[in-house]
């Protein structure tokens, strides 16, 4: 009887209404915006590995970039100290992209990566601001260093003994 009375409990408890809501599909086309479309695309890989692509989609974004390999020399330290120099190949890679922002606004963004780092340029990009100052200076303290004191005295001389042999002579 309390087998049947639990197993009862379990039923009635699996076929009650949840009271979490239901998934709903959100990844779904938005009517707010319009589908955005590839217009143009090309892709070129070399054997050298050397290569450029690009794309343009129906938003005006566009972006291309171009990448080539080359060989640079690096200067590596051991733990002893002792510099080793190698030559490594890497990819250095030049590129540009353009899109209009959400509010309107025309953005463009260049950039090249290569030995030197990578160096972005644009319009819309901040700016770091330039500090202008003077280096402190270390204050100058006008005093007289102190001198050791002078002694004037005469150092002792010792006594000159000269050595006889008992009978007046001087021992050479």
């Amino acid at each position: 009887m309390k087998l049947f009375v639990i197993a009862a409990v379990l039923a009635i408890a699996a076929a009650a209404p949840s009271s979490y809501k239901p998934y709903e599909k959100t990844y779904e086309k938005d009517s707010k915006y319009p589908e955005i479309t590839v217009t143009g695309q090309s892709d070129e890989r070399n054997v050298d590995g050397s290569g450029k692509w690009n794309y343009a989609q129906s938003d005006y974004t566009t972006r291309e970039e171009a990448q080539e390999q080359k060989k640079f020399t690096v200067t590596t330290v051991d733990d002893y100290g002792k510099e080793y120099t190698a030559e490594v190949f890497g990819n250095t890679n030049k590129g540009s992209s353009y899109w209009v922002s959400p509010e309107g606004e025309k953005l463009t963004l260049t950039w090249a990566a290569d030995n030197a780092g990578f160096q972005p340029k644009g319009d819309h990009l901040p700016v770091a601001p330039v500090h202008v100052y003077e280096l402190p200076v270390a204050p100058v303290h006008e005093y007289v260093l102190p001198v050791a004191p002078v002694h004037e005295y005469e150092l002792p001389v010792a006594p000159v003994h000269i050595p006889f042999n008992g009978k007046g002579f001087k021992i050479y």
